[in-house]
């Protein structure tokens, strides 16, 4: 945090946090006016990392694009693709002629990579927020896990952070063998590891005691302001778009939607900071509890030759409807790690979109800053912005 100027009305001072700080998860920069340690207005100055990707997807084809999706939210590229995949996959299904059946292997790869990227998030989330708030140890449990996970994908399509592995019509190849019990192993040591990293910061009185009260959000205030995801579900708000209009196979699993109930007890307050993190944690063993059903229930590989059998493939073959898409629009959104991730998609029937307009739940967190921040401590802003688990390409595209 560096001091940017001092106002000439009042005794308000005006410092700069960021571009380039390390509790702002990105490069954002919040102007911050403070009387003393006390906050009086906090603006986020946003842009530093826009480049014009909802533009780009009006000069490629629907297919071209998906890469370009993976950079909307790096930390979960492979769920970034699922949404739009899905996305398109909704605009061409508004006619049958066009329409684009998943095989049903296919859909259970799309969701066991889509929760395996989750939990890598979700540890990214906590972790980060224990080290913003001086804790620096659980970061590392944290990122240890999520090698896992990245050696997991590595195998599966050759990349570890941008994957281009999820397609319009299913996966671009099937599973590695050996896979399905890497995955198996990865959620018997994910567990054992929560475990630990619960004891270690989840209820560390130091910790918990810096987040309890702190950034309240009402279950109304989240409603209002758009929240979504954890940091909807952190006030209370059961919503998850996996229950509420499930998509790929997600209406065949079980599994529950963590809300914050003022974990921290009498220090706290339903829909703090706290609750958004302990929400987080939760997810991540659900997210464990849809990998294993996926692991029993997915149908096993089919002949390689044959990648678009209904039931044993893994991608189905687009590349005729692909040129000559349904003319008409279409919403389609789904549950990511930050929350509701939606796709306006408009077509003119070529095989360039017409129009590509992305919501992420980054945007709308950074919406409701100034409201949250106002008459906080200076030390209180870095626990807000980690609890709300904001990442920058979302925001800024």
């Amino acid at each position: 945090m560096t001091l940017e100027a001092v106002t000439t009305s009042g005794d308000l001072m005006r410092l700069s946090m960021g571009p380039q700080h390390p509790s702002t998860h990105g490069v954002l920069r919040l102007i911050v006016d403070t009387d003393g340690e006390v906050v009086s207005r906090v603006q986020p100055d946003l842009g530093f990392l826009h480049r014009s990707i909802e533009k780009i997807g009006e000069c490629v084809d629907w297919v071209q694009f998906v890469p370009y999706t993976d950079r909307v939210d790096y930390v979960c590229a492979m769920n970034s693709n699922h949404a739009y995949c899905t996305a398109v996959e909704a605009l061409f299904g508004t006619d049958p002629a066009s329409a684009v059946k998943v095989p049903l292997r296919g859909e259970y790869i799309r969701v066991l990579v889509a929760e395996l990227n989750r939990i890598s998030s979700h540890l990214v989330a906590v972790g980060a927020m224990s080290m913003d708030l001086g804790a620096y140890t659980p970061f590392l449990h944290g990122i240890a896990q999520r090698e896992t996970v990245n050696d997991i994908f590595e195998k599966t399509c050759g990349a570890r952070l941008t994957y281009n592995y999820v397609t319009v019509g299913g996966v671009t190849h099937d599973l590695y063998v050996g896979a399905e019990d890497d995955i198996a192993r990865f959620c018997t040591e994910l567990e054992r590891e929560m475990l630990r990293f619960n004891r270690l910061i989840t209820t560390n009185t130091i910790f918990r005691d810096r987040c309890a009260g702190v950034g309240t959000i009402s279950a109304e205030e989240a409603i209002g302001w758009g929240l979504v995801g954890p940091s909807l579900r952190g006030s209370g708000v059961a919503f998850d778009v996996r229950k509420a209009e499930p998509y790929g196979v997600y209406d065949r699993l079980t599994f529950d939607v963590p809300v914050g109930d003022n974990f921290a007890g009498s220090r706290g307050a339903k829909g703090d900071s706290y609750d958004r993190f302990v929400v987080r944690v939760l997810e991540i063993l659900e997210s464990i509890r849809i990998l294993r059903q996926c692991l029993k229930d997915m149908p096993k590989p089919g002949p390689q030759d044959k990648p678009a059998d209904p039931d044993t493939g893994w991608q189905a073959d687009v590349k005729k409807v692909i040129l000559r898409p349904p003319k008409g629009e279409i919403y389609h959104r789904v549950e990511n790690p930050r929350g509701e991730t939606g796709y306006h998609l408009v077509s003119d029937g070529t095989k360039i979109p017409y129009r590509i307009k992305i919501r992420t739940g980054s945007f709308t967190g950074v919406g409701i800053f100034e409201h949250l921040m106002r008459g906080i401590m200076i030390a209180d802003i870095v626990t807000i912005i980690g609890s709300l688990d904001i990442v920058v390409p979302e925001i800024d595209r």
